[in-house]
């Protein structure tokens, strides 16, 4: 399965982040701890160039906690800061703050030996679609700031945010890249909803899903829908179909209809803690 997308409104939004960078002290990358590596749009790299970086590893909670921390090393051997976060309950976000500044304690120097004291930082806050940006900062700046939904594109323009006396934020659309040059990126993405659902095959990806967690978390279907996982994907989802009703007319198992329960039940944590991804 080759999933590509990218609307033209997200291009517009490139080239609106590619006109703000010369007025941003450091960029803030969401990615989703599910999944750091397709998270993680490469277009950012060139984007932030000769910026200072921090990454925040979201949706910690919907992540396999040992895998987390095995992710947090990765970043940190590679010298990029990082703070493992859930921002919809707010877990890691008090050291939001002290981290942006000892990301920016260069920049902070340089201002208090010109003699410019207490200027805000200013940072971007970049990441693809669905990834939490929105319930980020309206958490960090504890107040509703930015519209939130739990589906790609929410958020169409940009907007400046006051934190506080220290830091300002500069919200962006949430973007992919043209091509993934490698089709699990593509899938990773679908599976935890930054891919627009209306042009999956939600059969196969289900599928796909279903044998990815026969072999990394055996169990965890059974656990949730009572079924065999001795069979294969397809067996398996149209027992999920049988034992959450989904018939359709001649009480054929509707099988998009049980695609759509595993994949929105993933997607939410209904499943347990899981990660797709470990770092190599």
């Amino acid at each position: 399965m080759n999933i590509q997308w990218y609307p033209g409104h997200m291009t517009k939004a490139k080239r609106m982040m590619q006109e703000n960078i010369k007025l941003i002290d450091i960029v803030i990358e969401l990615l989703d701890a599910r999944v750091p590596f397709s998270s993680r749009n490469p277009d950012i790299d060139s984007l932030a160039n000769n910026k200072f970086r921090l990454i925040l590893l979201n949706k910690c909670d919907l992540a396999d906690n040992r895998v987390n921390e095995k992710w947090e090393n990765y970043f940190k051997e590679r010298g990029i800061m990082v703070v493992t976060i859930n921002a919809r309950d707010g877990q890691g976000m008090k050291v939001i703050t002290a981290k942006i500044q000892e990301a920016c304690k260069e920049k902070i120097e340089r201002d208090r030996r010109r003699g410019i004291i207490n200027r805000p930082i200013r940072a971007m806050i970049v990441g693809i679609p669905n990834v939490g940006k929105s319930t980020f900062i309206n958490t960090y700046a504890k107040k509703a700031c930015t519209r939130v939904g739990n589906k790609p594109g929410v958020t169409k323009g940009k907007q400046w945010i006051r934190i506080n006396k220290n830091v300002e934020l500069l919200d962006t659309p949430g973007i992919l890249w043209p091509k993934f040059e490698d089709e699990t990126v593509g899938e990773h993405l679908a599976f935890i909803g930054s891919i627009n659902d209306e042009i999956l095959q939600k059969v196969e990806l289900a599928c796909n899903l279903i044998t990815f967690l026969k072999k990394d978390y055996p169990g965890t279907l059974a656990a949730r829908y009572q079924v065999e996982e001795g069979q294969d994907a397809a067996g398996i989802l149209e027992m999920i179909a049988e034992k959450r009703g989904c018939l359709m007319k001649g009480n054929e198992y509707n099988q998009e209809k049980a695609a759509g329960i595993l994949l929105e039940e993933f997607r939410n944590g209904r499943l347990g803690r899981i990660s797709i991804e470990q770092p190599l």
